[in-house]
């Protein structure tokens, strides 16, 4: 015979666990709004994204792309001491026996390239394009970032949703085993129904505990996302706010104006434009200038001069023209002009595959309305029946498995409409993301 007593105790133990969780989790609450400001200040993605965007701004300058002169200073100084012996045409020799010489050297050149086929304008453009795509990725990976980090804390609010659901569930069985008592006390029960409610009770602990275990991994896969220790204890709140005022057409024209993954497409495809005006920039002569300031002092002990010192300045312009180069500008070009259509076709695949993705997420949406509404009034009729069967249990109208079935269909109704409210928040958070309007999403708008 199970013991009531011990089990009570444990019972009590168990509820003051949990109260002492919910309490100190309640000190700990994360909204939403914190969750996606941690997230997005420490998420290690983002910080790599940022890098790459700080990198791109910096290549992007009039220098990068040629516009500026380079300006290098040379110096040099070279000593030696040699042994020399010379005899001339009319028999005078002469011996030198380690002669010194001195040679010193200075230049400064200066190297400016003045016109080169327009090719520095295109390749400016294409730094400050390659800017605009690090500046669209990284709102792009910021996008991503608050949607994972949206379906991370709505999975969080399912599981304690239905954490709670079973904790309400173990405490109507809780009553069926001390009904169960009851009638075998006063003789009009059985011993096989009272083990029955008991096993029961344990399979409901038992789904709770799975429960919980989900619980924990789901905390812990919010803290990677948040970048902080798997460890970190909160709470989220308690509730999934569903919106219905999500209007087709209107975020349809937010997709197609401002969807991140639409305007890299954009952005590649104009950047495919400027390196093909890059290439066809080859086939025009390069002018470049060229000037400088030349410093030379050599001294030696045993040549015809002993010190020779000279300086000047110089200037001059050079013309180049590629006359023929086996015909690889030509191949770079057509490369060039199957990149640019390659860009076209990408950007027209992308816009259709996101414009069937928006109409399956806002069909998807429209179900899980109707499945909300629908599983509103099942869990109505379902708590009404169980109130209706747990009064004819206490009078014995109905038996043991007719109130466990009951009780089961108000536990399934109640994790359908927690479900039903999970999917219809993830078809709206997936709409704002396509529309780029995630931060309505986060405040609730």
């Amino acid at each position: 015979m199970i013991n009531l007593r011990n089990f009570s105790l444990l019972f009590l133990t168990t509820t003051l666990f949990f109260c002492t969780s919910n309490q100190a989790d309640a000190q700990n609450l994360l909204t939403l709004e914190e969750a996606v400001e941690i997230g997005l200040e420490n998420n290690y993605s983002l910080q790599i994204s940022r890098n790459f965007l700080e990198i791109a701004d910096n290549n992007y300058s009039l220098g990068n792309a040629g516009f500026l002169p380079s300006l290098d200073l040379t110096a040099s100084r070279r000593e030696s001491i040699e042994d020399s012996e010379f005899e001339s045409a009319d028999g005078n020799s002469q011996t030198n026996t380690g002669a010194r010489s001195t040679a010193t050297n200075a230049a400064i050149n200066l190297n400016w390239t003045l016109f080169d086929g327009l090719r520095m304008f295109a390749s400016y453009d294409r730094l400050g394009k390659i800017k605009e795509v690090r500046d669209e990725e990284l709102r792009f990976d910021m996008e991503n970032l608050v949607f994972e980090i949206s379906l991370a804390y709505f999975n969080l609010i399912r599981i304690s949703e239905q954490i709670n659901a079973l904790q309400n569930n173990i405490d109507v069985s809780q009553e069926r085993i001390e009904i169960e008592e009851a009638k075998v006390d006063v003789g009009s029960g059985s011993e096989y129904d009272l083990l029955q409610a008991w096993s029961d009770l344990n399979a409901d602990r038992a789904l709770l505990l799975r429960e919980e275990n989900f619980l924990t991994e789901a905390r812990i896969r919010l803290n990677e996302l948040l970048s902080r220790n798997p460890e970190t204890e909160f709470s989220v709140t308690r509730d999934i706010e569903v919106n219905r005022l999500l209007i087709r057409d209107e975020l349809y024209q937010k997709l197609m104006a401002d969807n991140a993954e639409l305007s890299l497409a954009r952005m590649q495809q104009d950047i495919a434009r400027v390196e093909l005006r890059e290439l066809r920039g080859e086939r025009f002569p390069e002018i470049s200038l060229t000037s400088g300031y030349n410093y030379s002092s050599n001294q030696n002990d045993g040549g015809f001069f002993r010190f020779n010192e000279t300086t000047g300045f110089s200037v001059g312009i050079t013309a180049r023209v590629n006359i023929f180069n086996g015909f690889d500008t030509n191949r770079r070009v057509q490369n060039a002009r199957i990149n640019r259509k390659n860009a076209e076709l990408t950007l027209e695949s992308r816009q259709l595959r996101l414009e069937a993705d928006f109409l399956a997420t806002f069909r998807a949406y429209q179900n899980s309305l109707e499945l909300v509404d629908l599983e509103e009034q099942n869990l109505e009729n379902a708590e009404e029946t169980l109130d209706i069967a747990l009064e004819r249990f206490r009078l014995g109208s109905i038996s043991s498995l007719e109130f466990r079935e009951a009780q089961r269909t108000f536990i399934a109704a109640e994790n359908r409409l927690i479900s039903a409210k999970f999917d219809a928040k993830i078809a709206e958070a997936e709409l704002r993301r396509l529309s780029g309007e995630l931060e309505q999403l986060i405040s609730g708008s």
